[in-house]
């Protein structure tokens, strides 16, 4: 037979191979399936079973939802219930900057419907660089029932618009109490920081505002309140469908405060067009009568956050409007500080107070003349002389041999150069000059020409008027200090419980009581005969007071300072100290006029018209003193 012969491009196929592949293959993707099934039927039983309570949870938190109620803030009134300080609930048309696409173009077709002003876009702009986007912000307050329906026909056309019901903060008093008083304004990140810093940022969710100055402030933990929340179901769009728990807010406790509205009123209509400050209050407890700041400003304007241009017009303006002068302004105390330096030479032994001195109207410390403001002197004069006509030359000796140790120490327990602690916040402490204060301020030593006018309250001397008002009140209280607070109690509103603010003792000064009783007679005899006789002329009271004039620039040596070739800015403060009754002080003042002379002829009246209120209960126009040439 022939061979076969075999052509080596055919293939030969192993069927049996082939098919052994084919079933492992297959066996593979059976398994592969089979342990996918395996593993999502553990995640279901994972899921269902084991995750059962923690995704139920969650279901329940979607139907569900927590909402902060904020608390009523507490009101502050004054001694005899006149509010300062009070809410009143108002609508707002507010825009969630995140929702938007294009603001001003949303903002423009709002005020189609809704009056905007600009001072709202200027507000709700420095709202914006502010706020963080996902936050709601007012572009409109207080909406009237009109625009409210108007926006509500049109709401379709503006996502990430609504209107809110809010609680306001107002101050009728305006500008009367806004130094004191203080406001509130918008919480900020540096607040927020802080109170998550103290753990209080649980009570603060859903409220926006927060104490920014004044007793808003330093009482903000009691006017605040504490949250409540609310449990809402909710359908799947977030509509409420129904309240299924409440757990009340607790309004925020209510402030009395020892102030008289009526009397802080009457002080500031007293200071007419001029700057200043007066702090008037109760020796016997420290309670501040009278707090006032000229000028003011509107705290109303901070509360739906100030615009940019009003903002600008307090910040900028030469009046300083947000100076607290009461508090933080710092003067020269001029002539009103000669009747601490006569207790403190008494005090040291230094003088007594028949010893005299002859006043030829300079005092020479080696080649410097320091002139008295009476030309030729007055002649002989006593501790009672110089303070009743408010020599000079007596002081500058006084000083010098005092000296700036031992006048700085009796000072210092006065409350000079430190901060008395009344209970609102930017305190300044002023300045009490000492050696160890220039060295460190300076880095220079003292020198002892630099004493002699610290001893008629210049140089250096910087005090504030709370000051000046709290060491004449320790004086008409025998020499024992308290410290000045200006709330009375503290009540809640549920329980009406009270926390009164009791008064607290600071110090007794160390000075012996017949001392103290040399300089108040003296004090007397300025208002009966002295340079403060003019202005209590005809009080149905006896009052003791200090009138003072403190320079504003130094003049050259042998310049003589002559009012009205100064500017107005430039010219001498006005200052005055006074209490009454002087057998039993209820009050005790301190008063400061910028830039308008002699303290007997600026500062004094506006004093009378307080001690005429406080004890007459009328507002009595005191007597204009003129500029009779008194020092003082």
């Amino acid at each position: 037979m022939p061979e076969l012969a075999i052509n080596p491009g055919i293939e030969v196929r192993n069927s049996r191979l082939e098919l052994h592949q084919f079933r492992v293959r297959l066996a593979i993707a059976g398994g592969f399936v089979v342990l996918m099934f395996c593993l999502l039927a553990a995640r279901f039983v994972y899921l269902q079973v084991a995750m059962h309570q923690h995704y139920d949870t969650l279901a329940e938190a979607n139907r569900i939802a927590i909402a902060p109620i904020v608390p009523n803030r507490g009101i502050i009134v004054d001694r005899n219930g006149v509010v300062l300080a009070h809410n009143y609930s108002a609508y707002t048309l507010e825009i969630t900057p995140g929702k938007v696409a294009d603001l001003k173009a949303l903002i423009d077709e709002l005020a189609r419907i809704v009056d905007i002003s600009p001072r709202d876009r200027r507000r709700f702009a420095k709202l914006l660089e502010e706020s963080r986007r996902f936050e709601s912000l007012p572009i409109r307050t207080r909406l009237s029932d009109e625009e409210i329906a108007r926006f509500a026909a049109n709401r379709y056309r503006f996502p990430g618009v609504d209107i809110k019901a809010r609680l306001f903060r107002q101050y009728p008093q305006g500008e009367h109490f806004s130094h004191v008083v203080g406001h509130i304004g918008r919480i900020n990140q540096r607040e927020l920081d802080q109170l998550e810093a103290t753990e209080t940022f649980a009570n603060y969710r859903g409220t926006d505002y927060i104490g920014k100055t004044g007793l808003e402030q330093s009482y903000e933990r009691f006017l605040h309140g504490t949250t409540g929340v609310e449990q809402v179901e909710v359908d799947s769009s977030g509509r409420a469908v129904r309240t299924l728990s409440r757990t009340p807010p607790l309004s925020g406790s209510n402030l009395v405060l020892t102030l008289d509205a009526k009397l802080q009123e009457m002080v500031y209509r007293a200071f007419g067009d001029r700057r200043g400050a007066l702090v008037a209050i109760e020796p016997a407890t420290g309670g501040v009568l009278a707090f006032v700041s000229k000028p003011g400003f509107d705290p109303n304007l901070f509360v739906d956050g100030i615009d940019p241009q009003s903002w600008g017009e307090l910040n900028n303006s030469p009046d300083r409007p947000m100076v607290n002068r009461a508090l933080a302004g710092t003067y020269p105390p001029g002539s009103t500080f000669k009747p601490f330096m006569a207790l403190a030479a008494l005090t040291y032994g230094k003088r007594t107070p028949q010893q005299a001195i002859s006043d030829p109207g300079y005092f020479m410390f080696g080649n410097h003349q320091f002139r008295d403001d009476k030309v030729g002197g007055h002649g002989m004069v006593d501790m009672y002389k110089s303070i009743v006509v408010s020599c000079d030359t007596y002081y500058y000796v006084l000083a010098n041999d005092l000296g700036i140790d031992a006048i700085s120490g009796f000072m210092a327990q006065l409350g000079f150069g430190s901060r008395t602690g009344v209970d609102i916040p930017g305190e300044s402490a002023g300045i009490l000059p000492s050696r160890e204060w220039k060295m460190r301020r300076f880095k220079q030593k003292w020198y002892a020409g630099e004493t002699i006018s610290i001893g008629i309250g210049q140089g250096y001397n910087a005090y504030t008027p709370l000051q000046l008002a709290t060491a004449i009140a320790t004086i008409a209280n025998d020499g024992i200090m308290f410290r000045p607070h200006i709330v009375n109690y503290v009540e809640e509103v549920q329980s009406r419980d009270r926390t009164l603010i009791e008064p607290r003792p600071l110090r007794t000064l160390d000075a012996k009581p017949e001392h103290v009783a040399i300089i108040k007679a003296a004090l007397v005899g300025v208002n009966r005969e002295g340079t403060g006789a003019r202005a209590f002329a005809g009080a149905q009271y006896v009052s003791a007071g200090k009138t003072g004039t403190a320079q504003v620039i130094a003049l050259k040596q042998g310049e003589r300072y002559v009012e009205s070739r100064v500017q107005e800015r430039f010219r001498d403060h006005a200052l005055f100290i006074a209490y009454a009754p002087a057998d039993r002080p209820k009050i005790a003042v301190a008063v400061i006029v910028e830039n308008s002379g002699f303290g007997a002829r600026a500062a004094a009246p506006i004093a009378r018209q307080v001690l005429d209120y406080y004890l007459l209960g009328r507002d009595v126009k005191a007597v204009k003193d003129d500029d009779d040439g008194a020092p003082d």
